[in-house]
């Protein structure tokens, strides 16, 4: 079990992907670990977590509930600052940095502060690793589809971070920075499902940029399942990246709609968007293995690169979103599963995610 007794951080722990990769981790599938340390500054996120679980505001099984009480750990800080980085990073085992400035209209107006948190704050991880010789075993670098032929800030600083861990397994062979790429997480904070939920809330109309622009959907399970994979598989500086549909966004808003009377706008591609979102560029292809459900990308530095006859040309084209598109009824089914459709209750809050 990769997680028994080891110590978890997890940066930008109170996010979407924070809350329920906490939950997976505290229920112990992966090994019961000695703490999970949950690192962000946002107090009253921290706050509403801590509560949630301490008064069993969503449903919990006796060892995850005792779990939380006994191992979690929340400590208030910022990644960009060295000192915090260090006090929270020098008795973990294993770091998953989740902290991340995502929004691309934000990033695209303020790209200092996208740098600050997603370079920067990467830097910082690593640079506390090397200079205090910290007994880190494992540091998980979360990224997204955007950092693959970027065209915008926010996906510009994700390929920046993926290449600074990649680096680190150079000047830091003790410790195996790995990374993770994937698309649009369903439901998490900022996506376009809460936005639509809560258009169609409101009664329209629903906002759709281009009718024929396309996304990858992942469940916030499967990227915790694959930041577990990358955990149970990687090798020092790889990139794991899940085998995951899309959908066009004119057939999401479909889907959510339904039988209602809502009117959909076509508003017109924003500044920074991409029609298609790529996971595995057509350069990258040629140093990309598989792993069981998995893509490894190799990483560029030879130094880190094992010759083991493993085969490196899985792919025949870059993987784009544009290449295997679900239907209208194939993308219900995909957000019905996911208990994403649009209820009496309609808007989707952190509890729900856990659901």
């Amino acid at each position: 079990m990769i997680l028994e007794d080891k110590v978890v951080v997890v940066t930008g722990g109170t996010g979407s992907l924070g809350h329920v990769l906490t939950h997976r981790l505290l229920s112990g599938e992966k090994g019961t670990p000695e703490k999970v340390i949950l690192f962000s500054r946002g107090e009253e996120k921290q706050h509403d977590m801590r509560q949630a679980y301490m008064n069993r505001m969503f449903p919990l099984s006796e060892q995850t509930y005792q779990n939380a009480i006994d191992l979690l750990e929340f400590r208030i800080g910022d990644i960009r600052d060295y000192g915090d980085v260090c006090s929270v990073v020098k008795d973990a085992d294993v770091v998953i940095n989740a902290a991340a400035l995502k929004q691309v209209p934000a990033c695209e107006y303020f790209p200092g502060q996208a740098m600050m948190t997603n370079c920067v704050g990467a830097m910082n991880l690593t640079r506390a690793i090397r200079e205090h010789s910290y007994a880190v075993e494992t540091v998980v670098g979360i990224s997204t589809d955007k950092a693959c032929k970027p065209v915008n800030v926010m996906g510009m600083s994700k390929a920046i971070q993926e290449r600074i861990f990649t680096s680190a397994n150079v000047l830091s062979p003790q410790t195996r920075f790995i990374c993770v790429r994937y698309g649009n997480v369903l439901a998490s904070r900022g996506s376009v499902i809460p936005l639509f939920h809560k258009q169609i809330r409101g009664g329209g109309p629903v906002t759709v940029t281009i009718p024929e622009m396309t996304r990858f959907l992942l469940s916030l399970d499967q990227a915790v399942d694959t930041v577990f994979a990358a955990l149970e598989g990687a090798n020092p500086g790889e990139t794991y990246v899940p085998n995951a549909p899309s959908a066009t966004v004119m057939n999401i808003a479909k889907a959510l709609i339904g039988e209602r009377d809502i009117k959909i706008d076509v508003t017109g591609i924003r500044p920074g968007e991409k029609l298609h979102e790529i996971m595995v560029s057509e350069e990258e292809r040629y140093h990309t293995a598989m792993r069981g459900d998995y893509y490894a990308i190799l990483p560029m530095l030879p130094e880190l690169i094992k010759d083991d006859g493993e085969d490196r040309h899985v792919l025949k084209n870059e993987y784009s979103s544009e290449t295997m598109v679900l239907d209208l009824q194939q993308t219900i089914d995909l957000l019905e599963r996911n208990d994403l459709m649009v209820g009496e209750s309609g808007i989707i809050d952190d509890r729900a995610l856990l659901r």
